[in-house]
């Protein structure tokens, strides 16, 4: 708690990010004559309102570590420089409180009194400091008379003058708020700062899975001149150099096994991808994606990787792997997960018995009684759409579905023991899918026969298949060695670690 409550901000979140009302037109105008008013009294060109440097020599987090349990009306002797942005303001009579706040959210209070800094000093902090304000302030560390952590102040200097005002930090931000002006969400929310170093530790904690499992990270083309390695539709672009349509990439699996070909047997990257198709709470037209390829691994060892590697995030984040939600849920991610068969449990919850042999006009006929509208030329779309209807809700545990239909998997390995059936699974966390893996398929006959068909869906108007891709099928037939593979990602990741959607897991996600 500050020492003093401060007066509340006049302007509302949705007048500051929806419109410029009269008032805060108003406020911007006195903001800028104090701008002026600054720049006027700088006695050279790296002060003003926006000096170059100030005197900094601690922060803030630093100060309350070696500080934060002194006791009240207590004084330490030693002088500090800081700084941070004023998002509490009060000035009264002969003292001036405010709270600053650092990048991480941590404050500490600074005191303004005529006693310390003298009268023109004072007067010019009452005159030209707001709220928003980036402030540095040197003075003694000492405890006020109500414990509260603060700065004796000896000296001042305004860092960087906010010409807007913020929005009332005591009222929640509107969630349309949050995501288009971020910049104000991650000064309010703590949970908005949070979300920022949790998606980091995760980050760091996959990279020291894959090194500790002697994994390189490598990074592989945005803009490529035929898109592949998934089943998306692209976006497409044009390079004036080359004189040459491009896609931005899909997916990086077509290079990422290029580099398995060439002899980097365990591989992965961590980067962008692009899919020009709806946005909704678990999809983003632009995302952060990781795939990874082991040599001689299969979609088992594939599938325990990955159960490592998630695992290990939320130990990273959590100190544990029951991670706690934003909304104060526990999700128990430990222990070994489930491994389902698609066409097993598809065939247990509607009662009939569904296998690779089973036809579209059956798969037609059950879809219609059981009124899931399914209109599709594929037997593994039929499977998989019935399969997301019946079984995918009534998933709690982290769960692995375990060997999809081939007809829907050009780029998978056909089952070792069952026809019709590749060794593909995709684990399902939350509810939505979060990951994908195979036992890769390295066979260049077979693999170009799988692209011709895909070609052959694109002829017949299907946005999202597969063009032939010559290069990559070259580079196979050089010889690629048994691989595992599997992609996730990592916007997905953290909404499985964190329980928030998409939009809160992606510090700046497209928005109209």
């Amino acid at each position: 708690m500050s020492e003093h409550h401060d007066a509340a901000p006049a302007v509302s979140t949705d007048e500051i990010t929806d419109e410029i009302t009269d008032e805060i037109t108003e406020q911007k105008a006195v903001r800028l004559a104090k701008r002026e008013r600054l720049n006027a009294a700088a006695t050279g060109p790296g002060g003003g309102a926006y000096p170059v440097s100030v005197p900094v020599t601690d922060t803030i987090p630093a100060v309350r570590a070696r500080y934060g349990e002194l006791e009240a009306d207590a004084t330490t002797g030693v002088t500090v420089g800081l700084a941070g942005r004023i998002v509490h303001l009060r000035n009264t009579g002969k003292l001036c409180f405010a709270s600053l706040q650092a990048g991480d959210g941590s404050r500490i209070q600074a005191m303004v009194s005529l006693g310390e800094v003298g009268e023109a000093s004072l007067a010019d902090w009452k005159d030209l400091v707001d709220l928003g304000d980036h402030v540095f302030v040197s003075g003694e560390v000492i405890s006020s008379r109500r414990g509260e952590l603060s700065i004796m102040v000896t000296e001042w200097q305004v860092a960087a003058k906010a010409v807007l005002p913020l929005p009332n930090l005591h009222s929640e931000l509107s969630e349309e708020t949050r995501v288009r002006s971020r910049y104000l969400d991650l000064i309010a929310r703590e949970q908005a700062r949070r979300n920022v170093v949790q998606r980091s530790q995760a980050v760091a904690s996959l990279r020291a899975t894959f090194t500790a499992r002697d994994f390189i990270e490598i990074e592989t083309p945005m803009l490529q001149v035929m898109h592949g390695g998934a089943s998306a539709r692209p976006f497409a672009t044009h390079s004036n150099a080359f004189d040459t349509e491009l896609f931005l990439r899909i997916a990086p699996e077509l290079f990422l096994k290029r580099a398995v070909v060439g002899g980097i047997d365990r591989v992965y990257e961590i980067n962008r991808n692009f899919r020009n198709e709806g946005a909704d709470s678990t999809h983003s037209p632009e995302f952060s994606m990781l795939e990874a390829y082991e040599a001689y691994g299969d979609y088992n060892s594939i599938a325990d990787l990955t159960q490592t590697l998630i695992q290990d995030a939320a130990f990273a984040i959590s100190g544990s792997h029951v991670v706690t939600w934003a909304d104060g849920t526990e999700f128990d991610l430990g222990g070994d997960w489930d491994r389902i068969s698609m066409y097993d449990s598809l065939s247990a919850a509607v009662g009939v018995a569904i296998s690779p042999e089973t036809s579209i006009a059956q798969l037609k006929a059950l879809a219609d009684r059981e009124g899931v509208d399914i209109d599709h030329p594929i037997h593994g779309k039929y499977v998989e759409e019935m399969w997301e209807h019946f079984v995918k809700g009534g998933l709690t545990r982290p769960t692995f579905v375990m060997d999809f239909p081939v007809d829907t998997s050009p780029l998978v390995r056909g089952h070792r023991s069952i026809a019709g059936v590749v060794e593909k699974w995709d684990l399902y966390v939350r509810g939505f899918e979060l990951a994908t893996g195979y036992s890769e398929l390295v066979d260049p006959v077979v693999q170009r026969e799988r692209f011709v068909e895909q070609t052959r869906l694109a002829a017949g108007g299907d946005p999202e298949a597969m063009r032939l891709d010559e290069e990559f099928l070259r580079a196979l037939e050089y010889g690629m060695p048994p691989t595992g593979g599997m992609g996730m990602g990592i916007d997905r990741l953290l909404m499985a670690l964190t329980g928030l959607g998409i939009r809160e897991t992606i510090l700046f996600p497209l928005v109209k």
